[in-house]
């Protein structure tokens, strides 16, 4: 299914991210994530001084995150090869805080608690965030299904209602049987 046809309209922002996930030869993980800003037509710069030319990238940042198949963090890197202000650097610094920390259950929480406000970078925590996700898509573990706990992805979106069929057909020890509807009368 496709999106449908747009009414006439002209490009003007354009964000691209993107998620590669890697075995490393030692048993860990690379999670690598990579978010590119740029404009579609030259833009005023924000403090009036000079343009923005299109296509020219206004954010380019780029992290790795090392996790074990317990997904605990043990490195992270991050790179900001494109930025608009001098002092967006500065939020390299915190995200060191973020090792030992788990991508899997509490990871947003993280994130908001070690780079929250100036100590952190908005692009990086939205990046960060997504990073999340593509790590767990990538430790096999999260999809057991012998798994003696319910997976935490379990009634966290519709193709995973505990209700559902894909509860049934891959955690049916999970699967809860939907109650009828008694009214309020």
């Amino acid at each position: 299914m496709s999106l449908s046809s747009p009414t006439e309209r002209a490009p003007r922002h354009i964000r691209r991210v993107s998620f590669l996930s890697f075995e490393r030869r030692d048993g860990l993980i690379d999670i690598e994530g990579e978010l590119l800003d740029s404009k579609a037509v030259d833009t005023p710069r924000p403090s009036g001084l000079g343009v923005h030319k299109a296509g020219a990238p206004v954010h380019h940042m780029l992290v790795r995150v090392t996790i074990d198949r317990s997904m605990v963090v043990h490195a992270v890197e991050v790179a900001m090869d494109s930025h608009p202000f001098g002092g967006c650097t500065g939020a390299l610094t915190a995200m060191q805080s973020l090792v030992g920390h788990s991508m899997g259950k509490g990871w947003r929480q993280a994130i908001r608690s070690c780079l929250e406000g100036v100590a952190g970078c908005t692009h990086i925590r939205e990046l960060l965030q997504g990073m999340g996700t593509a790590a767990f898509q990538t430790v096999v573990p999260a999809f057991d299904s012998k798994a003696e706990q319910s997976p935490a992805f379990i009634d966290q979106c519709a193709g995973w209602d505990a209700t559902g069929a894909s509860v049934m057909a891959h955690f049916p020890r999970f699967h809860r049987k939907t109650l009828p509807d008694l009214g309020t009368d």
